[in-house]
Protein backbone atom coordinates (compact mmCIF):
# COMPACT_ATOMS: atom_id res chain seq x y z
CA UNK A 1 0.00 0.00 0.00
CA UNK A 2 2.06 3.26 -1.31
CA UNK A 3 1.16 6.38 1.07
CA UNK A 4 0.05 8.31 -2.68
CA UNK A 5 -2.92 5.91 -2.65
CA UNK A 6 -4.05 7.13 0.52
CA UNK A 7 -6.06 10.14 0.19
CA UNK A 8 -7.51 8.61 -2.99
CA UNK A 9 -9.08 6.03 -1.22
CA UNK A 10 -9.85 7.71 1.68
CA UNK A 11 -12.19 10.03 -0.59
CA UNK A 12 -14.31 6.61 -1.40
CA UNK A 13 -14.99 6.12 1.87
CA UNK A 14 -18.69 5.91 2.29
CA UNK A 15 -19.35 2.86 3.77
CA UNK A 16 -20.27 1.25 6.31
CA UNK A 17 -19.67 4.93 7.54
CA UNK A 18 -18.70 8.17 5.80
CA UNK A 19 -15.41 8.92 8.02
CA UNK A 20 -13.21 9.28 4.97
CA UNK A 21 -10.27 6.99 6.69
CA UNK A 22 -10.37 3.97 4.97
CA UNK A 23 -7.28 4.87 2.74
CA UNK A 24 -5.47 5.80 5.84
CA UNK A 25 -6.52 2.44 7.81
CA UNK A 26 -5.21 0.48 5.31
CA UNK A 27 -1.68 2.36 4.84
CA UNK A 28 -1.09 2.27 8.65
CA UNK A 29 -2.02 -1.43 8.65
CA UNK A 30 0.06 -2.15 5.72
CA UNK A 31 3.09 -0.21 7.29
CA UNK A 32 2.80 -1.94 10.90
CA UNK A 33 3.11 -4.89 8.64
CA UNK A 34 6.54 -3.46 6.93
CA UNK A 35 7.92 -2.90 10.14
CA UNK A 36 7.36 -5.83 11.81
CA UNK A 37 9.88 -7.58 9.55
CA UNK A 38 12.83 -8.75 11.32
CA UNK A 39 16.20 -7.39 9.90
CA UNK A 40 18.74 -9.99 8.64
CA UNK A 41 17.89 -13.30 6.44
CA UNK A 42 14.81 -14.96 7.55
CA UNK A 43 12.96 -18.41 5.73
CA UNK A 44 9.74 -17.62 4.10
CA UNK A 45 7.90 -18.93 6.86
CA UNK A 46 9.22 -16.86 9.29
CA UNK A 47 9.08 -13.94 6.67
CA UNK A 48 4.95 -14.38 6.32
CA UNK A 49 4.83 -15.09 10.12
CA UNK A 50 6.29 -12.14 11.14
CA UNK A 51 4.57 -9.53 8.44
CA UNK A 52 1.13 -11.20 9.15
CA UNK A 53 1.39 -10.74 12.89
CA UNK A 54 2.65 -7.29 12.54
CA UNK A 55 -0.71 -6.91 10.07
CA UNK A 56 -2.52 -8.49 12.90
CA UNK A 57 -1.58 -6.33 15.77
CA UNK A 58 -1.22 -2.90 13.78
CA UNK A 59 -4.95 -3.23 11.99
CA UNK A 60 -6.95 -0.21 12.17
CA UNK A 61 -10.40 -0.31 10.94
CA UNK A 62 -12.80 -2.56 9.08
CA UNK A 63 -10.58 -2.87 6.23
CA UNK A 64 -7.35 -2.47 8.27
CA UNK A 65 -8.58 -5.63 9.98
CA UNK A 66 -10.35 -7.73 7.52
CA UNK A 67 -6.80 -7.05 5.16
CA UNK A 68 -4.84 -8.23 8.03
CA UNK A 69 -7.12 -11.80 7.80
CA UNK A 70 -6.04 -11.92 4.39
CA UNK A 71 -2.61 -11.07 4.95
CA UNK A 72 -2.09 -13.59 7.57
CA UNK A 73 -4.45 -16.44 5.72
CA UNK A 74 -2.48 -16.27 2.44
CA UNK A 75 0.77 -16.15 3.75
CA UNK A 76 0.19 -19.50 6.31
CA UNK A 77 -1.43 -21.20 3.16
CA UNK A 78 1.99 -20.22 1.50
CA UNK A 79 4.39 -21.51 3.72
CA UNK A 80 2.48 -24.31 4.00
CA UNK A 81 3.24 -25.65 0.03
CA UNK A 82 5.92 -24.00 -0.82
CA UNK A 83 9.75 -25.19 0.36
CA UNK A 84 9.80 -23.99 4.11
CA UNK A 85 13.46 -23.31 4.35
CA UNK A 86 16.65 -22.78 2.70
CA UNK A 87 18.27 -26.09 3.61
CA UNK A 88 15.25 -27.55 1.37
CA UNK A 89 16.19 -28.09 -2.61
CA UNK A 90 13.03 -25.76 -3.95
CA UNK A 91 10.32 -29.14 -3.78
CA UNK A 92 7.29 -28.14 -3.11
CA UNK A 93 5.58 -29.48 -0.10
CA UNK A 94 2.69 -30.90 -1.87
CA UNK A 95 4.84 -31.97 -5.60
CA UNK A 96 1.53 -32.59 -7.33
CA UNK A 97 0.98 -28.77 -6.98
CA UNK A 98 2.91 -26.27 -8.96
CA UNK A 99 3.71 -22.95 -7.79
CA UNK A 100 1.07 -21.68 -9.40
CA UNK A 101 -1.35 -23.75 -8.50
CA UNK A 102 -0.20 -22.93 -4.72
CA UNK A 103 -0.72 -19.04 -4.64
CA UNK A 104 -4.15 -19.17 -6.49
CA UNK A 105 -5.19 -21.73 -3.57
CA UNK A 106 -3.18 -19.54 -1.18
CA UNK A 107 -5.73 -16.51 -2.12
CA UNK A 108 -8.50 -18.24 -2.01
CA UNK A 109 -7.72 -19.64 1.38
CA UNK A 110 -7.37 -16.07 2.56
CA UNK A 111 -10.88 -15.09 1.09
CA UNK A 112 -12.82 -17.84 3.13
CA UNK A 113 -10.82 -17.07 5.78
CA UNK A 114 -11.55 -13.51 5.62
CA UNK A 115 -15.97 -14.22 4.89
CA UNK A 116 -15.62 -16.49 7.55
CA UNK A 117 -13.91 -13.42 10.01
CA UNK A 118 -17.04 -11.38 9.62
CA UNK A 119 -20.14 -12.14 11.48
CA UNK A 120 -22.50 -10.56 8.15
CA UNK A 121 -20.37 -10.25 4.84
CA UNK A 122 -21.75 -7.99 3.08
CA UNK A 123 -21.35 -8.08 -1.12
CA UNK A 124 -19.89 -5.44 -2.88
CA UNK A 125 -16.88 -4.54 -0.89
CA UNK A 126 -13.38 -6.25 -0.42
CA UNK A 127 -14.70 -9.54 0.58
CA UNK A 128 -16.23 -9.63 -3.39
CA UNK A 129 -13.19 -8.46 -4.69
CA UNK A 130 -10.69 -10.87 -2.99
CA UNK A 131 -13.21 -13.65 -3.88
CA UNK A 132 -12.90 -13.07 -7.30
CA UNK A 133 -9.49 -12.06 -7.48
CA UNK A 134 -9.17 -15.53 -6.11
CA UNK A 135 -11.36 -17.14 -8.94
CA UNK A 136 -9.29 -15.29 -11.68
CA UNK A 137 -6.66 -16.75 -10.44
CA UNK A 138 -7.83 -20.43 -9.73
CA UNK A 139 -8.94 -20.26 -13.31
CA UNK A 140 -5.39 -19.27 -14.95
CA UNK A 141 -4.14 -21.89 -12.42
CA UNK A 142 -6.18 -24.87 -13.84
CA UNK A 143 -5.15 -23.96 -17.32
CA UNK A 144 -2.04 -24.55 -16.72
CA UNK A 145 -0.44 -20.82 -16.96
CA UNK A 146 2.66 -19.59 -15.58
CA UNK A 147 2.54 -17.95 -11.76
CA UNK A 148 3.27 -14.48 -13.21
CA UNK A 149 -0.05 -15.14 -15.55
CA UNK A 150 -1.77 -16.55 -12.64
CA UNK A 151 -0.52 -13.14 -10.51
CA UNK A 152 -1.84 -10.99 -13.71
CA UNK A 153 -5.15 -12.60 -13.51
CA UNK A 154 -5.68 -12.17 -9.77
CA UNK A 155 -4.98 -8.35 -10.42
CA UNK A 156 -7.63 -7.93 -13.54
CA UNK A 157 -10.23 -10.22 -11.62
CA UNK A 158 -9.91 -7.82 -8.76
CA UNK A 159 -10.06 -4.70 -11.02
CA UNK A 160 -13.15 -5.81 -12.85
CA UNK A 161 -14.72 -6.93 -9.55
CA UNK A 162 -14.26 -3.57 -8.30
CA UNK A 163 -16.09 -1.60 -10.93
CA UNK A 164 -19.01 -3.83 -9.93
CA UNK A 165 -18.95 -2.56 -6.33
CA UNK A 166 -21.23 0.06 -7.03
CA UNK A 167 -24.12 -1.95 -8.42
CA UNK A 168 -23.67 -4.58 -5.44
CA UNK A 169 -23.95 -2.25 -2.65
CA UNK A 170 -27.24 0.75 -3.18
CA UNK A 171 -25.07 3.28 -1.20
CA UNK A 172 -22.15 3.36 -3.25
CA UNK A 173 -24.96 3.29 -6.58
CA UNK A 174 -25.98 6.72 -4.86
CA UNK A 175 -22.40 7.86 -4.09
CA UNK A 176 -21.37 6.90 -7.44
CA UNK A 177 -18.16 5.50 -6.04
CA UNK A 178 -16.46 2.01 -5.77
CA UNK A 179 -15.80 0.24 -2.62
CA UNK A 180 -12.58 1.77 -1.17
CA UNK A 181 -11.86 -1.12 1.16
CA UNK A 182 -11.75 -3.04 -2.21
CA UNK A 183 -9.96 -0.13 -4.40
CA UNK A 184 -7.43 -0.32 -1.53
CA UNK A 185 -6.92 -4.29 -1.95
CA UNK A 186 -6.62 -3.71 -5.55
CA UNK A 187 -3.81 -1.32 -4.85
CA UNK A 188 -2.07 -3.96 -3.00
CA UNK A 189 -2.42 -6.86 -5.67
CA UNK A 190 -1.80 -4.38 -7.96
CA UNK A 191 1.44 -4.14 -6.83
CA UNK A 192 2.36 -7.56 -8.37
CA UNK A 193 1.39 -6.34 -11.81
CA UNK A 194 3.87 -3.32 -11.47
CA UNK A 195 6.60 -5.71 -10.62
CA UNK A 196 5.88 -7.98 -13.39
CA UNK A 197 4.80 -5.49 -16.32
CA UNK A 198 6.61 -2.38 -14.87
CA UNK A 199 3.44 -0.34 -15.00
CA UNK A 200 1.94 1.68 -12.50
CA UNK A 201 -1.78 0.36 -11.43
CA UNK A 202 -4.08 3.76 -10.81
CA UNK A 203 -7.11 3.82 -9.61
CA UNK A 204 -9.42 6.19 -11.12
CA UNK A 205 -11.60 8.00 -7.71
CA UNK A 206 -14.68 9.77 -8.28
CA UNK A 207 -15.92 12.79 -6.76
CA UNK A 208 -16.36 12.20 -3.13
CA UNK A 209 -20.10 12.46 -2.31
CA UNK A 210 -21.11 14.47 0.66
CA UNK A 211 -22.57 12.07 3.67
CA UNK A 212 -25.86 14.13 3.73
CA UNK A 213 -26.55 13.61 0.00
CA UNK A 214 -26.62 9.67 0.18
CA UNK A 215 -28.16 9.51 3.78
CA UNK A 216 -30.24 6.74 4.49
CA UNK A 217 -29.81 2.95 4.77
CA UNK A 218 -26.09 2.46 6.15
CA UNK A 219 -25.71 6.25 6.28
CA UNK A 220 -28.36 6.50 8.45
CA UNK A 221 -27.96 8.64 11.44
CA UNK A 222 -29.45 5.40 13.60
CA UNK A 223 -26.67 3.63 12.82
CA UNK A 224 -24.16 2.79 15.73
CA UNK A 225 -22.38 5.24 16.85
CA UNK A 226 -18.76 4.49 18.05
CA UNK A 227 -16.07 1.90 16.66
CA UNK A 228 -14.71 -0.59 18.77
CA UNK A 229 -11.42 -1.89 18.48
CA UNK A 230 -9.15 -3.91 20.85
CA UNK A 231 -6.59 -6.79 20.92
CA UNK A 232 -7.64 -10.12 22.53
CA UNK A 233 -6.03 -12.94 24.67
CA UNK A 234 -8.52 -15.72 24.97
CA UNK A 235 -8.49 -18.86 23.24
CA UNK A 236 -9.78 -20.03 19.93
CA UNK A 237 -12.39 -22.08 20.34
CA UNK A 238 -14.30 -19.35 22.41
CA UNK A 239 -14.64 -17.15 19.58
CA UNK A 240 -17.33 -18.54 17.24
CA UNK A 241 -20.05 -17.70 20.37
CA UNK A 242 -18.03 -14.10 21.16
CA UNK A 243 -18.08 -13.57 17.18
CA UNK A 244 -22.16 -14.04 17.58
CA UNK A 245 -22.65 -12.18 20.54
CA UNK A 246 -20.95 -8.96 18.76
CA UNK A 247 -23.20 -9.31 16.28
CA UNK A 248 -26.01 -9.32 18.07
CA UNK A 249 -24.62 -6.06 20.02
CA UNK A 250 -24.06 -3.95 16.48
CA UNK A 251 -22.30 -4.03 13.19
CA UNK A 252 -19.57 -4.20 10.97
CA UNK A 253 -18.66 -7.24 13.63
CA UNK A 254 -14.84 -8.75 12.46
CA UNK A 255 -12.87 -10.83 14.39
CA UNK A 256 -9.59 -12.22 12.76
CA UNK A 257 -6.34 -13.92 14.45
CA UNK A 258 -5.80 -17.28 15.36
CA UNK A 259 -3.32 -19.05 18.31
CA UNK A 260 -5.02 -17.15 21.20
CA UNK A 261 -4.25 -13.67 19.89
CA UNK A 262 -7.11 -12.11 18.11
CA UNK A 263 -8.10 -8.22 16.31
CA UNK A 264 -11.57 -7.79 17.31
CA UNK A 265 -13.58 -4.89 15.52
CA UNK A 266 -17.64 -4.09 15.80
CA UNK A 267 -19.49 -0.92 15.51
CA UNK A 268 -21.66 -0.69 18.54
CA UNK A 269 -23.76 1.96 20.70
CA UNK A 270 -23.40 0.44 23.94
CA UNK A 271 -19.27 0.16 24.22
CA UNK A 272 -19.05 -1.33 27.50
CA UNK A 273 -21.08 -4.37 26.56
CA UNK A 274 -18.42 -4.80 23.32
CA UNK A 275 -15.68 -4.94 25.64
CA UNK A 276 -17.29 -6.60 28.48
CA UNK A 277 -17.89 -9.49 26.33
CA UNK A 278 -14.17 -9.62 25.14
CA UNK A 279 -13.13 -9.81 29.07
CA UNK A 280 -15.72 -12.85 29.67
CA UNK A 281 -13.51 -15.20 27.75
CA UNK A 282 -10.18 -13.31 27.88
CA UNK A 283 -7.83 -10.12 28.13
CA UNK A 284 -8.86 -6.90 25.85
CA UNK A 285 -5.70 -4.70 25.60
CA UNK A 286 -5.03 -1.57 23.24
CA UNK A 287 -8.39 -0.64 23.13
CA UNK A 288 -9.31 2.08 20.80
CA UNK A 289 -12.99 3.52 20.41
CA UNK A 290 -13.53 6.37 18.51
CA UNK A 291 -17.02 8.37 18.23
CA UNK A 292 -18.54 8.36 14.36
CA UNK A 293 -19.74 11.55 14.47
CA UNK A 294 -16.75 13.53 15.76
CA UNK A 295 -15.07 11.50 12.42
CA UNK A 296 -17.64 13.11 10.27
CA UNK A 297 -18.16 16.67 12.15
CA UNK A 298 -17.18 19.26 9.32
CA UNK A 299 -13.80 21.46 9.24
CA UNK A 300 -16.00 24.67 9.63
CA UNK A 301 -17.50 23.45 12.90
CA UNK A 302 -16.08 24.90 16.13
CA UNK A 303 -14.24 22.44 18.33
CA UNK A 304 -15.87 22.66 21.19
CA UNK A 305 -13.75 20.81 23.53
CA UNK A 306 -11.09 22.55 26.06
CA UNK A 307 -7.77 22.09 24.94
CA UNK A 308 -5.62 20.22 27.12
CA UNK A 309 -2.04 20.56 25.60
CA UNK A 310 -0.59 21.47 22.75
CA UNK A 311 2.63 19.51 21.29
CA UNK A 312 5.26 20.40 18.37
CA UNK A 313 6.29 17.63 17.28
CA UNK A 314 9.34 17.83 14.99
CA UNK A 315 11.02 15.13 12.47
CA UNK A 316 14.96 15.69 13.16
CA UNK A 317 17.98 13.87 11.13
CA UNK A 318 20.87 14.30 14.17
CA UNK A 319 21.70 14.37 17.49
CA UNK A 320 22.56 18.25 17.52
CA UNK A 321 19.05 19.12 15.69
CA UNK A 322 17.65 16.71 18.39
CA UNK A 323 19.24 18.76 20.72
CA UNK A 324 17.92 21.98 19.02
CA UNK A 325 14.39 21.32 18.97
CA UNK A 326 14.09 19.81 22.44
CA UNK A 327 15.74 22.83 23.80
CA UNK A 328 12.88 25.26 21.31
CA UNK A 329 10.09 23.25 23.13
CA UNK A 330 9.46 20.45 20.93
CA UNK A 331 9.27 16.62 20.83
CA UNK A 332 11.96 14.64 18.42
CA UNK A 333 11.17 11.52 16.16
CA UNK A 334 14.13 10.79 14.33
CA UNK A 335 13.92 10.62 10.77
CA UNK A 336 15.29 12.62 7.66
CA UNK A 337 16.70 11.66 4.02
CA UNK A 338 18.02 7.99 3.94
CA UNK A 339 16.06 7.51 7.44
CA UNK A 340 12.00 7.87 6.57
CA UNK A 341 9.78 7.70 10.05
CA UNK A 342 7.07 5.73 9.74
CA UNK A 343 4.02 7.03 10.08
CA UNK A 344 3.81 4.81 13.06
CA UNK A 345 6.39 6.62 15.18
CA UNK A 346 4.73 9.86 14.42
CA UNK A 347 1.56 8.33 16.06
CA UNK A 348 3.40 6.80 18.97
CA UNK A 349 4.61 10.37 19.67
CA UNK A 350 1.54 11.85 19.54
CA UNK A 351 0.53 9.60 21.78
CA UNK A 352 2.92 9.90 24.44
CA UNK A 353 2.15 13.70 24.11
CA UNK A 354 -1.15 13.58 25.44
CA UNK A 355 -1.76 16.54 24.18
CA UNK A 356 -5.25 17.39 22.13
CA UNK A 357 -3.33 20.06 19.53
CA UNK A 358 -0.37 18.71 17.53
CA UNK A 359 2.00 20.27 15.21
CA UNK A 360 3.78 17.96 12.61
CA UNK A 361 7.21 19.38 11.25
CA UNK A 362 8.17 17.26 8.88
CA UNK A 363 11.78 18.85 8.21
CA UNK A 364 12.09 16.52 4.65
CA UNK A 365 10.03 16.37 1.46
CA UNK A 366 9.60 12.87 2.06
CA UNK A 367 8.01 13.08 4.71
CA UNK A 368 5.34 15.20 4.24
CA UNK A 369 2.96 12.72 3.25
CA UNK A 370 3.83 10.26 6.70
CA UNK A 371 3.05 13.76 8.58
CA UNK A 372 -0.67 13.91 6.41
CA UNK A 373 -1.12 10.14 6.97
CA UNK A 374 -0.31 10.12 10.59
CA UNK A 375 -2.90 13.53 11.14
CA UNK A 376 -5.54 12.02 9.60
CA UNK A 377 -5.04 8.70 11.52
CA UNK A 378 -4.72 11.17 14.97
CA UNK A 379 -7.90 13.05 14.15
CA UNK A 380 -10.01 10.22 14.25
CA UNK A 381 -9.58 10.69 17.84
CA UNK A 382 -10.52 14.28 18.37
CA UNK A 383 -7.07 15.55 18.31
CA UNK A 384 -6.31 18.75 16.29
CA UNK A 385 -3.51 18.21 14.07
CA UNK A 386 -1.43 21.04 11.48
CA UNK A 387 1.09 19.56 9.41
CA UNK A 388 3.36 22.51 8.49
CA UNK A 389 5.04 21.63 5.31
CA UNK A 390 8.60 22.13 6.03
CA UNK A 391 11.21 20.55 3.69
CA UNK A 392 14.09 21.43 5.15
CA UNK A 393 15.47 20.85 8.77
CA UNK A 394 16.75 24.76 8.50
CA UNK A 395 12.49 25.61 7.66
CA UNK A 396 11.81 23.58 10.99
CA UNK A 397 13.74 25.57 12.98
CA UNK A 398 12.52 29.07 11.39
CA UNK A 399 9.32 27.47 12.74
CA UNK A 400 10.22 26.25 16.32
CA UNK A 401 11.65 29.45 17.05
CA UNK A 402 8.29 31.31 16.65
CA UNK A 403 6.50 28.79 18.11
CA UNK A 404 4.05 29.89 21.18
CA UNK A 405 2.11 27.92 23.51
CA UNK A 406 -0.39 30.62 24.73
CA UNK A 407 -1.44 31.82 21.46
CA UNK A 408 -4.30 30.03 19.34
CA UNK A 409 -4.00 27.03 17.99
CA UNK A 410 -4.44 29.05 14.78
CA UNK A 411 -2.00 31.72 15.22
CA UNK A 412 0.45 29.17 16.37
CA UNK A 413 0.47 27.39 12.90
CA UNK A 414 0.27 30.65 11.26
CA UNK A 415 3.12 31.97 12.54
CA UNK A 416 5.17 28.91 12.23
CA UNK A 417 4.39 28.24 8.56
CA UNK A 418 5.19 31.78 8.00
CA UNK A 419 8.08 31.74 9.22
CA UNK A 420 9.43 28.08 7.35
CA UNK A 421 7.66 29.26 4.53
CA UNK A 422 10.19 32.55 4.57
CA UNK A 423 13.42 30.12 4.76
CA UNK A 424 15.09 29.40 1.79
CA UNK A 425 17.10 26.61 2.14
CA UNK A 426 20.09 24.48 0.78
CA UNK A 427 22.83 22.44 1.48
CA UNK A 428 26.12 20.36 0.47
CA UNK A 429 26.73 17.10 0.06
CA UNK A 430 29.33 14.74 -1.25
CA UNK A 431 28.49 12.53 -4.49
CA UNK A 432 28.50 8.90 -4.11
CA UNK A 433 28.33 7.56 -7.54
CA UNK A 434 27.85 9.14 -10.97
CA UNK A 435 24.95 10.14 -12.24
CA UNK A 436 22.78 13.04 -13.64
CA UNK A 437 21.65 16.13 -11.72
CA UNK A 438 19.58 19.29 -12.70
CA UNK A 439 23.19 20.84 -12.73
CA UNK A 440 24.47 18.05 -15.00
CA UNK A 441 26.22 15.06 -14.75
CA UNK A 442 28.16 14.31 -11.51
CA UNK A 443 30.84 11.51 -10.90
CA UNK A 444 32.05 10.38 -7.19
CA UNK A 445 33.63 12.60 -5.12
CA UNK A 446 32.10 15.86 -6.94
CA UNK A 447 30.97 18.36 -4.27
CA UNK A 448 27.17 19.46 -4.56
CA UNK A 449 25.43 22.11 -3.70
CA UNK A 450 21.31 21.89 -2.93
CA UNK A 451 19.30 25.02 -3.48
CA UNK A 452 15.72 24.34 -2.25
CA UNK A 453 15.98 20.61 -2.91
CA UNK A 454 17.48 20.21 -6.06
CA UNK A 455 21.13 19.99 -7.06
CA UNK A 456 22.43 23.59 -8.09
CA UNK A 457 26.32 22.87 -8.08
CA UNK A 458 28.81 20.68 -9.07
CA UNK A 459 32.63 21.44 -8.08
CA UNK A 460 35.59 19.73 -7.46
CA UNK A 461 35.74 21.68 -3.90
CA UNK A 462 33.39 21.89 -1.13
CA UNK A 463 34.03 25.18 -0.28
CA UNK A 464 32.99 26.42 -3.20
CA UNK A 465 29.86 24.61 -3.59
CA UNK A 466 29.05 25.57 0.01
CA UNK A 467 29.93 29.60 -0.71
CA UNK A 468 28.19 29.18 -4.04
CA UNK A 469 24.55 28.12 -2.35
CA UNK A 470 25.31 31.30 0.19
CA UNK A 471 25.76 33.45 -2.44
CA UNK A 472 22.95 32.30 -4.75
CA UNK A 473 20.15 31.93 -1.55
CA UNK A 474 21.22 35.35 -0.35
CA UNK A 475 20.59 37.05 -3.14
CA UNK A 476 16.81 37.04 -3.11
CA UNK A 477 17.68 38.94 0.02
CA UNK A 478 17.69 38.20 4.03
CA UNK A 479 18.77 39.30 7.20
CA UNK A 480 19.99 35.38 8.92
CA UNK A 481 21.97 32.85 7.72
CA UNK A 482 21.69 29.67 9.59
CA UNK A 483 23.92 27.07 9.16
CA UNK A 484 23.86 23.42 10.25
CA UNK A 485 27.36 21.12 10.41
CA UNK A 486 26.83 17.93 9.58
CA UNK A 487 28.64 14.36 11.64
CA UNK A 488 32.35 14.86 11.10
CA UNK A 489 32.37 17.94 8.95
CA UNK A 490 35.36 20.27 9.06
CA UNK A 491 34.92 22.69 11.93
CA UNK A 492 36.69 25.00 9.41
CA UNK A 493 34.34 24.47 6.58
CA UNK A 494 31.32 26.46 8.40
CA UNK A 495 33.59 29.08 9.90
CA UNK A 496 35.05 29.94 6.44
CA UNK A 497 31.31 30.26 4.97
CA UNK A 498 31.09 32.82 7.91
CA UNK A 499 33.87 34.95 7.01
CA UNK A 500 32.94 34.75 3.89
CA UNK A 501 29.43 36.32 4.64
CA UNK A 502 30.61 38.83 6.79
CA UNK A 503 32.94 40.13 4.36
CA UNK A 504 30.02 40.15 1.55
CA UNK A 505 27.19 40.94 3.52
CA UNK A 506 27.71 42.84 7.04
CA UNK A 507 24.14 43.56 6.97
CA UNK A 508 23.65 39.31 7.59
CA UNK A 509 23.85 38.07 10.49
CA UNK A 510 25.53 34.41 10.79
CA UNK A 511 24.35 31.57 13.37
CA UNK A 512 26.69 28.28 13.36
CA UNK A 513 24.68 25.17 14.78
CA UNK A 514 26.07 21.93 15.31
CA UNK A 515 23.51 19.09 13.73
CA UNK A 516 25.38 15.78 13.56
CA UNK A 517 23.42 14.95 10.46
CA UNK A 518 24.53 12.46 7.86
CA UNK A 519 25.43 12.92 4.09
CA UNK A 520 25.26 16.88 4.25
CA UNK A 521 28.24 18.58 5.93
CA UNK A 522 26.31 21.55 5.66
CA UNK A 523 22.35 22.70 5.95
CA UNK A 524 21.60 26.40 5.05
CA UNK A 525 19.03 28.16 6.10
CA UNK A 526 18.05 31.95 4.92
CA UNK A 527 15.29 34.26 6.31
Amino acid sequence: MCIRDRAGIDELNVYPVPDGDTGTNLYLTWEAACEALPKGELTFAEAVQAFGRGALLGARGNSGVITSQLVRACGMRLAENLPRDRDTDGVLADPRMSEAAAFADALKYAADAAYGAVAEPVEGTMLTVARQAANGAMIAANDGKSLADVCLAAVASARQALTKTTEQLDVLRRAGVVDAGGAGLVVILGAMESVLTGRTVTIDVPARVAPQEVAGGDLSPEGPAYEVMYLLDAADDAIGDFRRQLADLGDSVVVVGGDGLWNVHVHADDVGAAIEYGIAIGRPHRIRVTHFSKNQQSADQPHHEPPLGRAVIAVVAGEGLAELFADAGAKVVVGGPGRRCSTGELLAAIDESQATEIVLLPNDKDSIAVAEAAATAARQDGIRVAVIPTRAQVQGLAAIAVHDAAASFDDDVVHQSAAAGQTRHGAVTIAVKDAWTMAGRCRVGDALGVIDGDFALITEDLLEAATGVVDRLLGGGGELLTIVTGRDADPELAAAIERHVRKQRKDVDVVVYDGGQDRYPLLIGVE
